[in-house]
């Protein structure tokens, strides 16, 4: 099967791995002050699996971030995207991405899923740029980019970038 990273390798055993929320994690990236400041941090991953079917384009994965997680290394900034304007975590404490099914051609693969932010579900592409397999152990690695409008997040534009790319390493066991 022709996923990203797996050349020569073995794919995983069919079944159910869970995510190691210690060894996984989520980062973003956008821009801010009308574009002029770059702005990264992370998120944490809480829980998830991946199910890995017998027949691999049926094979699906959902994964939950804790939103107060929120880090990007300036405390009066991080509190303000928990608040109410952002991500108001005290009423959606998670964020779900979950797949719907895996799209593979001879040079990459990709997870079609819904993410949703602030009880608001909306489609998302992550592109895998890398999946390992090891003896029960899956890692993938993957981008997406998304639209905070399109979840209701419209507070402060031009102030805060509307785009957001989201980089993914997910280690999961069986």
């Amino acid at each position: 099967m022709a996923i990203p990273g797996t050349a020569g390798q073995s794919l995983p055993e069919a079944g159910t791995y869970d995510i190691d929320p210690a060894a996984s994690t989520v980062r973003f990236g956008t821009r801010a002050m009308f574009g002029l400041l770059p702005v990264r941090g992370t998120f944490a991953v809480s829980h998830g699996r991946i199910t890995v079917a017998e027949l691999p384009d049926e094979s699906s994965a959902e994964a939950v971030m804790d939103a107060a997680s929120f880090e990007s290394g300036n405390q009066q900034r991080d509190d303000h995207i928990r608040s109410s304007d952002y991500l108001d975590v005290a009423r959606h404490p998670e964020i779900a991405f979950r797949s719907r099914r895996l799209e593979r051609s001879a040079q990459d693969a990709s997870l079609r899923g819904e993410l949703t932010v602030c009880g608001v579900t909306q489609p998302v592409l992550i592109t895998l740029s890398s999946i390992t397999c090891e003896d029960r152990r899956i890692t993938a690695n993957g981008t997406a980019t998304i639209d905070r409008y399109a979840f209701g997040i419209t507070k402060a534009k031009g102030m805060t970038g509307r785009r957001t790319k989201i980089t993914l390493e997910v280690v999961a066991n069986r």
